[in-house]
């Protein structure tokens, strides 16, 4: 049976329950989590409910980790700064996986209207929004709740909303971004690519590389920016923002509100990273962690749900995705010796980026599939 409104998937989940049946229910409005809200919804669908209570597991952190945060000022202009900031860099690379960067050149009005033209993205009236909804991730432009909704390994739909804008190689015609964010969607992705760029020659010298290596392997080819809507939630102690999952990427730029939820998984214990103003969140992804042979990490995250609402984060992806691609990545060759052994088979981005859709976010490591 179809299910033409949100109202109509309402009054379904409260009858008997047929996982798959009401997953398509669920789609067939593609109003996404913002619609149920707007619906007036009181209760989180089972649809949602993880199968083990989030309790425990959402305990705030015993042990006081200092979040690294990284101040790029003046590296241009001090030999010794620059030196001290690649090393603050691969230390927190080898040893979180995540770090934050601040006066990275990117204006604050900018990082702002970006979460503003997000926000009115999402705030659109569910007619406009839905010509962009769709599950074909080929397409530029996409706008989707939970790319993994039918994957039958993930535990439990997460309570969130997004819009895929792929931004390079192949960028979108003006006309075919939202007119809600079109021109900052633009302008953010031009700095955004000019600092994943430099990230990625700090990031090549904290490996003893040559500055230009990674981005000569075009590890910067891509990107693809989401923009994520979390609707305030009614019981968020049933459900997740995004299950604990590391990104299919080389490395992901991340702007976050003033919310907060965003945890990485640190010596076996969830921390909060903090909103700060003006910061940009930059985590390694499973790429990075491959050609680098674990030199890098890629570090499981979550994000929880929350009561206040909605939470508004922007997420840059820099890899080229399910893009036809013939170029192999594996370990780097300079990287490896007789005691440094290759510990993955290389592939395509395109290969991994496929892999990774297919077993969606269900708490495990796509990386373990291309182990030696």
């Amino acid at each position: 049976m179809a299910v033409s409104s949100t109202d109509d998937f309402v009054v379904r989940v409260q009858g008997s329950y047929d996982r798959m049946s009401e997953l398509r229910a669920f789609d067939d409005t593609k109003a996404g989590v913002k619609g149920l809200v707007d619906a007036g919804i009181t209760e989180v669908p089972r649809i949602f409910v993880q199968p083990t209570k989030l309790e425990e597991s959402v305990s705030s952190c015993e042990t006081k980790f200092i979040f690294p945060v990284i101040d790029l000022e003046g590296i241009d202009k001090d030999p010794i700064k620059h030196k001290e900031i690649v090393d603050k860099v691969r230390d927190a690379s080898e040893t979180w996986g995540f770090f934050q960067v601040v006066n990275h050149d990117i204006p604050v009005p900018v990082l702002e209207e970006m979460l503003q033209g997000t926000h009115r993205f999402f705030e659109l009236d569910i007619e406009v929004k839905k010509q962009y909804y769709t599950r074909d991730n080929t397409k530029k432009v996409v706008h989707v709740s939970n790319f993994d909704l039918y994957s039958p390994s993930v535990p439990a739909t997460n309570w969130r909303d997004s819009l895929f804008c792929l931004m390079a190689p192949n960028h979108p015609s003006p006309e075919e971004l939202p007119t809600a964010c079109r021109e900052i969607l633009m302008e953010f992705s031009e700095h955004v690519m000019k600092l994943g760029k430099f990230l990625f020659e700090l990031l090549s010298e904290g490996l003893g590389l040559n500055p230009s290596h990674l981005n000569e392997m075009d590890c910067a080819e891509g990107l693809r920016v989401l923009g994520h809507y979390y609707p305030a939630c009614p019981r968020p102690e049933l459900t997740m923002g995004i299950n604990k999952h590391s990104d299919n990427d080389f490395i992901t730029v991340v702007l976050q509100d003033h919310i907060g939820g965003l945890q990485v998984l640190h010596h076996n214990q969830w921390v909060d990273v903090p909103p700060t103003p003006g910061a940009l969140v930059v985590n390694i992804g499973d790429l990075l962690q491959l050609i680098s042979n674990d030199k890098y990490l890629s570090v499981e995250h979550r994000v929880l749900s929350n009561k206040v609402g909605p939470r508004i984060s922007v997420a840059c992806f820099f890899y080229t995705g399910s893009l036809p691609t013939f170029k192999l990545y594996g370990p780097i060759k300079e990287l490896l010796s007789e005691y440094n052994r290759p510990k993955y088979r290389a592939t395509t981005v395109k290969d991994y980026a496929d892999y990774f859709r297919y077993k969606g976010l269900d708490g495990t490591s796509a990386l373990l599939h291309y182990k030696i």
